[in-house]
């Protein structure tokens, strides 16, 4: 376990540069989860780190693979110092331990709710995940595991969360697309949806 963390802090390290703050969380019964903050120019990401030492299960399988399985860590990238987004590190790791504690198989077009809006003063209470590749590379491990996938999270409005439930993860980040919505704008508004 402590070895893939290794790899995977390299990798984030290699794309994103040097974390300039972490902080961990450890929830009962999970293994710990950290948040590394990386800021490059006007833009702040934040990593997990922790979620992918132990492959996602499929909750319906009566015994989890300890080798095999999905594995992924999260990224959040913000504009700095337009929020208080730092408030972020507890509820991304929420959605990093969700895998040990609800048993979900996160993956992209899925849709993480924490209840909560993200930070204070944020629209958004739920994430879209993305399509991994663009930010952070794969990190391929020794078969039989599955490589390590870096998901890009995208905050959704309440509207914008429950029209993608309705019309799909596909159309909403089309509709972000075609509104030039700045989904680094941690106040935006929600996109217009009809």
């Amino acid at each position: 376990m402590g070895e893939i963390l290794d790899l995977v802090e390299a990798r984030l390290r290699t794309a994103l540069g040097e974390p300039d703050a972490r902080a961990d969380v450890t929830f009962l019964g999970t293994d710990r989860i950290e948040v590394l903050r990386f800021i490059d120019g006007d833009v702040v990401r934040y990593a997990t780190l922790g979620m992918s030492a132990q492959p996602m299960a499929d909750p319906t399988s009566p015994l989890a693979d300890p080798v095999k399985g999905p594995r992924a860590e999260l990224v959040l990238s913000v504009r700095v110092g337009i929020a208080a987004t730092d408030e972020v590190l507890r509820p991304l790791a929420v959605l990093a331990a969700s895998p040990q504690v609800e048993g979900l198989i996160v993956a992209p077009g899925a849709s993480l709710d924490l209840g909560r809006p993200l930070w204070t003063g944020a629209p958004f209470s739920s994430v879209l995940v993305a399509e991994p590749g663009g930010l952070v590379e794969d990190l391929e491990l020794d078969a039989p595991m599955e490589p390590v996938r870096f998901l890009p999270l995208l905050p959704m409005t309440h509207n914008e969360a429950a029209w993608k439930r309705v019309r799909g993860a596909q159309e909403l980040q089309e509709r972000w697309l075609s509104q030039g919505t700045d989904l680094r704008d941690p106040l935006r508004a929600s996109v217009a949806l009809d």
